[in-house]
């Protein structure tokens, strides 16, 4: 028993701060991400035997906090608006990016299923095979569901970041 935290620990130790971010991707708010995490981390201790043994574990932490953020989404009590205003501390990025809120903001307006494949798609570089496996869905979804957010985040970033080259980016 042991060994079996000790080697869960570990793996929470070097990819906590990744599932984070990854949370935050799929819900875009810091405290809803964080409790994506926690429930993902307590399926996976539950499950970490059985997952270790088959082998690829981040694919089966990044199901679950898809799922999980799914799940989370349906339920009533989710859909309140958040805290009183100025209140919660606006967390400050520890890397500024120039125009990360830009980007960020643009995702947060996608409907969640296209913000779900952008996030897999484009942020963990998984293919659209490996992306339709984890959303439970077809290829031709992800296609679509990928070109629909691309360009309605084009359409929204490209007034404030202009063109490349001639060319909207």
């Amino acid at each position: 028993m042991a060994s079996r935290d000790d080697e869960f620990s570990e793996y929470v130790g070097q990819r906590r701060t990744q599932l984070r971010r990854i949370a935050y991707l799929l819900c875009g708010d810091v405290h809803k991400a964080e409790d994506l995490v926690q429930t993902a981390l307590m399926k996976l201790y539950v499950a970490w035997p059985r997952v270790q043994r088959a082998g690829n574990v981040d694919a089966y932490v990044r199901r679950i906090l898809v799922n999980s953020g799914i799940d989370e989404s349906r339920r009533p009590w989710r859909r309140e608006a958040p805290g009183l205003d100025g209140l919660d501390e606006v967390p400050v990025p520890p890397d500024p990016v120039e125009d990360r809120s830009a980007v960020l903001a643009a995702l947060a307006t996608l409907p969640l299923g296209q913000r779900r494949v952008v996030v897999l798609r484009h942020f963990l570089g998984m293919s659209i095979d490996e992306t339709a496996a984890d959303l439970h869905c077809s290829p031709g979804t992800v296609k679509s569901q990928n070109a629909r957010a691309l360009a309605r985040l084009t359409e929204l970033l490209t007034p404030q970041f202009g063109t490349v080259g001639g060319q909207d980016r």
